[in-house]
C-alpha cells in the first residue's frame, strides 16, 4: 500500500481557515508556506519580519500579492508602491520587482502560469 504524506492543501480542503494564522513571524527572517503547488501555478503565504524582504528579481508569469497583515513596500520596474492590510497588486511577468517589509507583514502570493 502506497503512503502519501498529507500536504498543506490536503489539510485545508473544505475547511474554514484563518489564512494569516498558517504562517508565523520569525525574528529577522522571511518565512513561507506553500498552500497549493501545481503545474498551473502556486499559492504561497509569507511572513516578513520588519525590514526583511525579497531582493529584486523577475518571474516568467504574473504574481498577485495580497497583504493580510502589516505594511510593505513593493518595487515594480523602479516604481514604489506601498501596500497595507487589505491591499493587493499584480507584479507583471518578466518585469523586475522586489518586496520589503515596512513593518512586520504577511502576504498571500498567487502565481498563475500561462
Amino acid at each position: 500500500m502506497e503512503h502519501r504524506s498529507e500536504t498543506t492543501r490536503d489539510l485545508l480542503l473544505a475547511k474554514a481557515t484563518r489564512m494569516a494564522a498558517l504562517v508565523k513571524y520569525r525574528e529577522k527572517a522571511v518565512v513561507s508556506r506553500t498552500l497549493i503547488e501545481t503545474d498551473a501555478g502556486t499559492v504561497t503565504l509569507f511572513a516578513f519580519d520588519e525590514k526583511q524582504g525579497l531582493s529584486e528579481h523577475t518571474a516568467p508569469f504574473d504574481a498577485m500579492v495580497f497583504v493580510l497583515d502589516g505594511e510593505a513596500g513593493v518595487l515594480i520596474e523602479g516604481k514604489p508602491i506601498q501596500l497595507r492590510k487589505g491591499d493587493m497588486t499584480i507584479m507583471p511577468a518578466n518585469k523586475p520587482h522586489a518586496v520589503k517589509a515596512i513593518s512586520r507583514f504577511k502576504m498571500l502570493l498567487v502565481m498563475i502560469r500561462d
